[in-house]
């Protein structure tokens, strides 16, 4: 992700003061590092105070000038610098802080409004009224960044500073409203600059360059990429790779969609990347009938949040039946991210609470136990932190049961404010798919097994039925499923207990 980061030369002030990290409360700094610590501070003050623009007067806002370009390069520039984390999160830290809004305005115009509605007035000065207060709302430092926008190379400097940011909130580095105000602030700019009118949906074949199926081949997330065999494989007959590029970064994805055109819904990833190659590069159409999204992987993370996955999944799809008017069963086949990190965190609660074991049958127990040797509860928790239990087929047939009505329930019962918790199932739920099928031994790579114990799950998306779906899982927080999902939710719900 630091290859994004514009090719910038360090400004004056980064000749006069050393990139030093920032360091949290602790052990007193020697003099000499306190000393280039301090200078480091007073220079993005000096910084900040010269590039971010400050806010005309509301009557002026179209009349003043635009700020010297140079003023927003030194920004970029300066930050381009700086090598430590630590050190950038304490800038954008300060941006966030110290170039916001003007409360003060803010309560002025509030006020200017609540006295109008009190006393009615001819709509336009109420209008006014409310235009004012939205501008008092606006915080400084985005001009700042729209300004830097209009730079070459602007808009992918500004994506990797949220990717900073988001980075710097996961480490610690800075938190607080005024740096989710700012995640805010610039994740709701990059809505409207990259939304599908500014997209160019792009396919990659084998004849691609060779530079190009390198970036698709490091980019990819889900299934890594083993070599150039296997990327062949990815692109070739019966496959499609498609992603989304923008104005700002031309030749560059931004997301990316993997496709295994089959004669049905796949219930295993390994039919699709591990399977041979076909021998005739000519595909027989009239068995094409279905059409599984089987990896969709983000290149930038200062993106995230931003609705490019859904409007890849809609541009592909009306590709796909331009070239395949037959064409009519859509599905993805998906990962299922944290299943085994929940389920062994609720092994731990439930032996801690209760020393048994109250999320399997006692005939489920028994078998396990036979098997292994030991304890249920322990050797679970044991042998589902690693992949070596792939080994025992009895331990593999014991285990089948259990772990796949678990898993429906981790993904259909689980909830982070009434919505699935699963990112993935609330990914394509939001988009308006049916959870369709969950899959036992779906995925047997390293990954598969100790990430969601080799399950995966198909997200089915009936066409004419997506925005219904879409609306009652947004609005009513309703999850559609097939008849194998629900009846396993309803084992879940008869033999164990949360």
């Amino acid at each position: 992700m630091r290859a994004l980061r514009p090719t910038v030369s360090a400004g004056r002030l980064l000749l006069l003061w050393p990139r030093l990290p920032l360091r949290p409360p602790g052990p007193r700094l020697s003099s000499g590092r306190a000393a280039a610590a301090g200078a480091l501070e007073r220079a993005m003050d000096e910084l900040l105070h010269r590039a971010v623009p400050a806010m005309p007067a509301y009557g002026l806002r179209e009349k003043t000038p635009a700020p010297a370009e140079n003023q927003c390069a030194d920004f970029v520039s300066f930050y381009g610098g700086l090598a430590e984390a630590a050190d950038r999160a304490e800038l954008l830290g300060r941006l966030a802080r110290g170039f916001g809004v003007d409360h003060g305005q803010v309560a002025e115009q509030s006020a200017a409004v609540l006295q109008l509605l009190q006393q009615p007035r001819e709509a336009a000065v109420l209008l006014q009224a409310e235009d004012r207060l939205r501008y008092a709302l606006v915080p400084r430092y985005r001009s700042l960044f729209h300004h830097i926008s209009k730079l070459d190379g602007g808009v992918r400097f500004l994506v990797q500073l949220r990717a900073d940011l988001l980075e710097a909130q996961a480490l610690k580095l800075m938190e607080g409203p005024h740096v989710r105000e700012m995640n805010g602030v610039l994740k709701s700019m990059f809505s409207e600059w990259f939304s599908s009118g500014f997209l160019n949906l792009e396919r990659v074949t084998w004849r691609s360059p060779c530079e190009m199926l390198q970036k698709i081949s490091e980019a990819e997330a889900v299934h890594p990429v083993k070599n150039w065999a296997d990327m062949k494989r990815r692109v070739g007959p019966y496959r499609r790779c498609y992603f989304f590029s923008h104005c700002s970064t031309p030749g560059e994805p931004l997301i990316i969609l993997h496709v295994a055109l089959t004669s049905e819904i796949s219930s295993s990833i390994q039919t699709i990347i591990v399977k041979e190659s076909p021998t005739s590069e000519t595909e027989e159409r009239d068995k094409i009938t279905t059409a599984v999204l089987y990896s969709l992987s983000l290149t930038q993370q200062g993106l995230q949040g931003v609705e490019l996955g859904a409007f890849l999944i809609k541009r592909v799809v009306k590709e796909l039946q331009k070239e395949f008017p037959h064409l009519g069963t859509f599905a993805s086949l998906s990962p299922i991210p944290g299943f085994t990190k929940w389920l062994l965190g609720l092994l731990k609660s439930k032996a801690k609470d209760h020393g048994r074991n109250e999320l399997l049958t006692d005939s489920e127990c028994k078998e396990i136990s036979k098997i292994t040797g030991g304890p249920v509860n322990e050797t679970l928790k044991t042998i589902l932190s690693s992949s070596e239990w792939l080994q025992s087929e009895q331990l593999v047939r014991a285990l089948q049961a259990p772990l796949m009505r678990l898993c429906a329930w981790y993904l259909y019962g689980e909830k982070h404010r009434g919505y699935a918790l699963n990112p993935v199932a609330n990914f394509h739920l939001q988009n308006g798919a049916v959870m369709w099928r969950i899959n036992w031994m779906a995925d047997v790579s390293l990954k598969g097994i100790t990430g969601s114990c080799g399950l995966m799950v198909n997200y089915r998306y009936f066409l004419e039925d997506t925005a219904t779906n879409r609306t009652a899982y947004l609005s009513s927080k309703s999850i559609k499923a097939s008849e194998q999902v629900l009846s396993l939710v309803a084992q879940f719900q008869k033999n164990s207990k949360l």
